[in-house]
């Protein structure tokens, strides 16, 4: 056949073959045994967080309210990564379809890129609570945190949807192994027979504007929170500000941290295998060290799993009769 009558055709495979994190079975069986213990404590961690908020009244604040999100933003994307990871650690060889590898990215590059703006919404949060703590509950009243809400997951869904569709328009001729255990973007990129430079752009441009912009928020937001705490005649006062951001800032530093060294970076210093702790790291580790960081440090949230516990599980003396 001539160059000439030589027509491009779109290759689409059914799906795609997951190479995981290793090939060695001893390996797999270990790895299962310890992530899915963390899964579990990640799921019922942030699942906790979520209802622990909703049922105690002393935490209907708008703190609390992003605090909730966040739990079950962290919920939803390592379970949409986690369960599968773990069934392909006890099988030969793991597939996933071509339209679920499309939706778990989707679903999985939304979620954390919503979850940036959410830890810049929280940021804003922190400070407000902070510099005016007589208007706080006016200024950040319940439409603005429904606003900033929406926005961090408007944020996410978009830019989740440019990066899926570009991706998903590639040609996968070469090969339909992906050197990861999950859908995600570099590994597909790699695998590709077209050219990825406009991919690898978007991708440096459309993540480098959201962890710029979340940061910068972040950054202005916690300058003037500083500059409020130096003011404070309260001792009282001074660790109490440090003890809420403090946990929100471990937060930011684990995640972006995470993702900077991911995605933020030129093709040509993708190392797939070594990329691939840092996708366990973000996908499994940090939604389960959240809940851990925000209780850990919150003497309101302490007080409240406190509470509860006693009332569920060790009903007080005035119940007793009752009981009986």
């Amino acid at each position: 056949m001539t160059t000439e009558n030589f027509t491009w055709t779109r290759v689409t495979p059914t799906e795609f073959i997951l190479l995981g994190i290793t090939d060695r079975w001893d390996l797999r069986v270990t790895l299962f045994l310890i992530f899915l213990p963390v899964y579990l404590v990640s799921l019922l961690g942030n699942v906790g967080m979520v209802l622990l908020i909703r049922m105690d009244a002393r935490l209907q604040t708008p703190m609390y309210f992003f605090l909730a999100n966040l739990s079950l933003l962290d919920a939803c994307y390592s379970s949409a990564i986690g369960p599968k990871m773990l069934v392909d650690l006890l099988l030969p060889h793991a597939t996933i379809p071509y339209i679920a590898c499309a939706l778990q990215m989707f679903v999985f590059a939304g979620l954390a890129d919503a979850e940036c703006c959410l830890l810049a919404a929280m940021a804003y949060d922190r400070y407000v609570a902070i510099r005016n703590p007589l208007l706080y509950t006016t200024a950040m009243s319940r439409c603005v945190c429904l606003a900033l809400l929406g926005a961090s997951g408007l944020s996410g869904a978009v830019s989740a949807f440019v990066h899926t569709t570009l991706t998903f328009r590639l040609n996968f001729c070469q090969s339909r192994e992906v050197n990861s255990f999950f859908c995600d973007i570099p590994p597909l990129l790699a695998i590709s027979c077209n050219d990825t430079s406009l991919n690898e752009l978007l991708l440096f441009t459309v993540c480098g504007f959201i962890q710029t912009a979340t940061v910068l928020v972040i950054a202005v937001s916690y300058g003037f929170i500083a500059g409020a705490v130096i003011r404070m005649h309260s001792a009282e006062g001074r660790q109490r500000a440090a003890s809420t951001c403090g946990s929100h800032l471990t937060a930011v530093a684990m995640l972006y941290g995470t993702l900077t060294f991911m995605y933020l970076r030129p093709s040509s210093s993708y190392a797939l295998d070594t990329d691939k702790m840092a996708s366990v790291f973000y996908t499994l580790v940090i939604p389960a060290l959240n809940p851990l960081i925000y209780s850990l440090r919150n003497k309101e949230v302490k007080e409240a799993v406190r509470k509860t516990w006693s009332r569920f599980c060790c009903p007080g003396p005035e119940i007793w009769p009752q009981l009986h």
